[in-house]
């Protein structure tokens, strides 16, 4: 039974990372290893006179993203990243090029069930794969998945923190990929961002999740895993906002 694969996170990793503010802080906390936005834990409250002092306050670059600390949102990705953890064939966790959202609403991108993936993003091209700035993330990635010592693919948004050049920075690490994929009536064309990945690799949608499989990881695996940072449980209800500038 210790050896029955599985194909997830561990528990102990999903409870952990699933905070995007105790992650990205700590990321934050390395130094140089790793791009991150600035970004401020603003608590839940019935005052929103505090609330606007609070911003006004504090926060003195616009624009300004608000993300659930836990949960779904999409706001304000420009790209994504899909990591993929060791299997035998590989060598050690590798990413995935990656995948360009356009058509936003101010800044902003639709949620992806009001707008398919496959009708607002794109994988980058040969042209802008050359562009110094796709190497550095990508390799920022592929230490996050390192880091944390994820057991299958996490999902990575970034956002370049000018629109058109510069460097890129970590926006939201997400403890499963997005695993849409066509093929069910009336969602033929639908995929995800994880699928289109795929295709530059040469994938089909079955091919990915045969890769995918290389990489289960024993039950033990999963109980033996241990944080590489001290955890403080938060049992807070708050969002956290992101300031499109440097930290």
């Amino acid at each position: 039974m210790h050896q029955q694969p599985v194909i997830d996170q561990p528990p102990g990793l999903v409870e952990k990372f699933d905070d995007e503010l105790y992650l990205n802080d700590r990321l934050r906390s390395m130094g140089n290893a790793f791009t991150l936005p600035k970004s401020w834990e603003v608590k839940a409250t019935n005052d929103p006179d505090s609330l606007y002092a609070f911003i006004k306050e504090n926060i003195p670059t616009y624009p300004i993203v608000g993300k659930p600390v836990r949960g779904r949102g999409s706001h304000g990705v420009k790209a994504t990243i899909t990591a993929m953890s060791p299997y035998p064939e590989s060598c050690g966790y590798w990413a995935m090029a990656p995948v360009m959202r356009f058509n936003h609403d101010n800044g902003i991108a639709p949620y992806n069930e009001t707008v398919a993936v496959t009708d607002n993003s794109r994988v980058i091209s040969n042209e802008l794969a050359d562009d110094p700035a796709y190497g550095m993330i990508i390799r920022q990635c592929e230490r996050v998945a390192s880091l944390i010592k994820a057991t299958a693919p996490i999902r990575i948004d970034i956002r370049r923190f000018r629109p058109e050049a510069g460097e890129f920075a970590i926006f939201d690490v997400n403890m499963k990929p997005n695993m849409i994929g066509p093929g069910r009536p009336a969602r033929k064309d639908q995929a995800s961002s994880t699928a289109m990945a795929a295709t530059a690799c040469g994938w089909d949608y079955t091919r990915l999740l045969q890769e995918i499989l290389k990489g289960a990881s024993a039950l033990e695996t999963f109980r033996q895993y241990q944080s590489p940072f001290k955890y403080r449980l938060f049992t807070h209800c708050s969002r956290y906002i992101i300031a499109l500038s440097k930290a």
